[in-house]
């Protein structure tokens, strides 16, 4: 057991001075532990105990049915070049203690931690240093894109120099095939190759002393024990030539080596940076500046010095600086690379609009209601982000192979070497030949083949107005073989209106008072529109009290100490009251596919007062998107809480045979783990907090734009606008990013699986090797990026 350090752990969920007794006891049961005490005001624990010990305090405290929350942070990484150098800084970071996760991503250099209690940074950086790689803290104040574009400009730089110097060598065996026969001194040849081998060259050898130092092996040492073979071979063969006599040099065999490594790895680098292009691009939509209105004044503020509830004025042309409710103006706005909505979305009083997004031609006056981190644009960054640096299930292959693979290739280029010296070949064709094997390897290819893929993906996901929230959701959805559709705000516009109403007094006015004083507040789509009946007739709705809502029934309250209560047919039922003279009205609108609610009197009389009969209708795209899944054999499903008869009519005009009528919000998800037990890879689409259930019980969850924060948080896939038809979209892009993932993945592994023999047979000079080697990396992080063509089927 290591030796005693001090661990101040954020405790999430006491609420009294019994709940931090009990925490403190439960800690100070975990061996080792010297000193606990729990601060009740702070939320925090200061525990003394062995540096190994934090895993079991934190069982201690959720076995006493409280949580330890989980930290994020991100370090940017320096120095991997390959799958087998990801693997190894996430198993350095993984080793301490503190580390809940670790998720190191090569295509971005980013390593992303989950951390329980304070988050030692050095600490941190100390372990991926010495695994043979360098670690910072990400610098949000400095564009990202300033280190990248200033790093490409080096390695472009270093890569001309290098194919300058190593051209002359290279040319005469290039004029051979036309009769040409024409050789460098080996003095010029030692000239030329020098200063590629160990200047140009140096990051290769500091890399693999690294990786040496930490008992590890990186793409960088194959290349570097491959060129110094060859360099050192050429050398041999210089001194030990006869005078007079021109020796079979192959310094042009290292230069050019390192000249196609260097050109593979800046192709990389750029290809690499498309990858993050979304990214770039939604975070270009943020502006510096806003206009602040007050007293009257217009003052040019910037975005950080920025309130809730400021006024602002947003020009024509003009981005909007924070989420907010236009105050004044009518304008329209282009939300295109926020919400994929092609055309400009008209605002007017009252309506919201979103960070980023392009004020049209009228000046607006916008009340801000999200600021910074909490805007629209920022989450859908940070889902992009974490999207793109979590890994696919499938990457675990990649992960078990990558460790392996350094120690195999070195195993094979000197079982080479030893091969064709026991064969009768010379020194110098053996240590060729075990050159070519150690530069044909490419795990650099195994460890870009699947991040890649997701970056690509997810970006032009996002820039059509699709988030996928993770990789997982990215890869299974792929299989999806059932759709099950939640019905209003999903397949229907969700904003339905009253379409017939009756009561047993015989006078509407007072019905639509009260369902409008029960209603207060709800932001159920019914809600809104018993509200603005009250408002087209002019009612004044009155003060309601104890309002209750009641899960999947409806609501109760008491108004003017009448206890009501407003809801469905369960409702109905389950306070045996009769419909009465209502029954035939009710029937009858139930045939036409109306939505029923039962205005109820509960004290101090029991009767039925009135009902209401709502109809909503069927968003544009949602019949084509049910057509476009049937035509990839894909079954939709209709799960709704609203009666048969509405659920019918929209089944039927949308071609969906499966439908799941008065189904309680809880009873959704068990409907969706029913299909899963069919043997189906099932979706489940929704907008709603009812739905949340569903969408976490569902292989994949797809929560519609507009839906709750609660949905989407469910959700592994939100679709930014209310649009049916991105459904499909968002299979067909998760199907052919996960395509791009197979066709990556095997072309890394036959690149290797055929390259390899061939080197170790003496079929391949190191020289074709090296240009194979920086082809395979560039290749398959081309071949990802032809997913940013991707568009959704029109």
């Amino acid at each position: 057991m290591s030796n005693p350090i001090a661990f101040d752990l954020p405790i999430a969920g006491m609420t009294c001075a019994s709940c931090a007794g009990r925490v403190e006891r439960a800690l100070s049961k975990v061996p080792g532990v010297q000193a606990a005490s729990v601060n009740l005001a702070t939320e925090q624990a200061r525990v003394q105990a062995p540096g190994d010990s934090l895993p079991a305090l934190v069982a201690a405290v959720q076995a006493a049915g409280y949580e330890v929350p989980a930290q994020r942070l991100e370090l940017a990484i320096g120095g991997m070049t390959c799958a087998s150098c990801v693997g190894r800084v996430e198993r350095a970071l993984g080793k301490l203690p503190e580390v809940a996760g670790v998720t190191v991503n090569l295509a971005t250099e980013r390593a992303h931690l989950q951390l329980f209690g304070e988050a030692d940074t050095s600490r941190l950086i100390q372990a991926v240093e010495a695994a043979g790689y360098s670690a910072s803290l990400i610098d949000e104040s400095k564009p990202p894109l300033d280190d990248a574009q200033a790093r490409l400009r080096r390695e472009r730089w270093a890569v001309l120099l290098a194919l300058v110097l190593a051209t002359p060598l290279v040319l005469p065996m290039l004029l051979e095939p036309f009769g040409l026969h024409w050789m460098l001194p080996a003095w010029a040849q030692f000239a030329l190759a020098t200063p590629v081998q160990f200047i140009l060259g140096a990051r290769f050898y500091r890399a693999a002393w690294k990786a040496v130092k930490a008992g590890a092996g990186n793409m960088d040492l194959l290349v570097a024990i491959g060129t110094s073979a060859g360099y050192g071979l050429s050398l041999y063969q210089w001194w030990a030539a006869h005078p007079g006599h021109m020796p079979h040099l192959y310094f042009e065999a290292s230069a050019v080596v390192i000249a196609l490594v260097l050109l593979g790895k800046y192709l990389e680098s750029r290809a690499k940076r498309q990858t993050s292009a979304a990214i770039r691009a939604l975070e270009a939509l943020r502006p510096e500046h806003a206009t602040r209105l007050r007293d009257g004044q217009e003052q040019v503020v910037a975005i950080a010095a920025l309130q809730l509830g400021d006024l602002l004025v947003v020009k024509p042309g003009e981005r909007f600086p924070a989420d907010g409710e236009v105050s004044d103006g009518q304008s329209h706005a282009d939300e295109a690379l926020i919400s994929g909505e092609s055309l400009p979305v008209p605002k007017q009083p009252g309506d919201r609009v979103t960070a980023g997004a392009i004020n049209g031609e009228g000046r607006l006056l916008v009340r801000t209601t999200a600021l910074g981190g909490e805007t629209v644009l920022a989450r859908i960054i940070r889902l992009v982000e974490d999207a793109q640096a979590a890994k696919a299930p499938i990457q675990k292959l990649v992960d078990r192979v990558s460790q392996v693979f350094v120690p195999a290739v070195l195993l094979i280029a000197f079982a080479t070497l030893v091969g064709w010296l026991l064969a009768g070949a010379g020194i110098e064709t053996a240590l060729i030949n075990a050159v070519a094997v150690l530069v044909i390897a490419c795990p650099c290819a195994l460890g870009l083949a699947t991040p890649t893929a997701i970056m690509a993906g997810t970006g032009v996901a996002a820039r059509h107005g699709i988030l996928i929230k993770d990789a997982e959701a990215l890869e299974v959805a792929h299989a999806v073989q059932a759709v099950a559709f939640d019905k209003t705000g999903t397949l229907t516009s969700g904003s339905p209106r009253i379409a017939h109403l009756a009561t047993t007094d015989g006078d509407e006015a007072p019905l639509l008072q009260l369902a409008g004083a029960l209603q207060r507040g709800s932001e159920h789509p019914l809600a809104k529109a018993v509200l603005d009946a009250c408002a087209e007739r002019g009612l004044e709705a009155p003060a309601v009290d104890a309002s209750q809502a009641l899960a999947g029934r409806g609501i109760q309250g008491r108004v003017d100490g009448r206890l009501l209560a407003l809801g469905n047919r369960r409702l109905l039922d389950e306070q045996g009251l009769p419909p009465g003279d209502l029954a035939a009205s009710a029937k009858e609108w139930e045939a036409e596919g109306r939505t029923l609610s039962w205005l109820l009197e509960l004290e101090p009389q029991r009767r039925v007062i009135g009902l209401f009969a709502f109809g909503d209708t069927l968003k544009e795209g949602a019949a084509e998107a049910v057509a476009t899944l049937r035509a990839r054999d894909i079954h939709s499903h209709l799960i709704t809480g609203d009666n048969r008869g509405s659920a019918r009519v929209v089944a039927e005009a949308l071609g969906i045979e499966s439908v799941h009528a008065e189904v309680l919000p809880a009873d959704k998800a068990a409907e969706v783990a029913a299909l899963k037990a069919g043997g189906a890879v099932v979706a489940m689409v929704g907008d709603g907090i009812n739905d949340a259930p569903a969408l976490a019980a569902a292989d994949v969850g797809i929560a519609m734009g507009g839906g709750t924060d609660v949905a989407m948080h469910a959700a592994g896939i939100t679709l930014m606008r209310g649009d049916p038809r991105l459904v499909p979209a968002a299979l067909d892009i998760s199907r052919r990013t996960y395509a791009k993932i197979r066709q990556n993945l095997f072309w890394a592994f036959i690149y290797n699986l055929i390259g390899i023999p061939l080197a170790a047979a003496g079929l391949l000079n190191p020289v074709v090797a090296g240009a194979a080697m920086a082809l395979s990396s560039v290749s398959v992080v081309s071949n990802a990026l032809l997913l940013k063509t991707w568009k959704p089927e029109e």
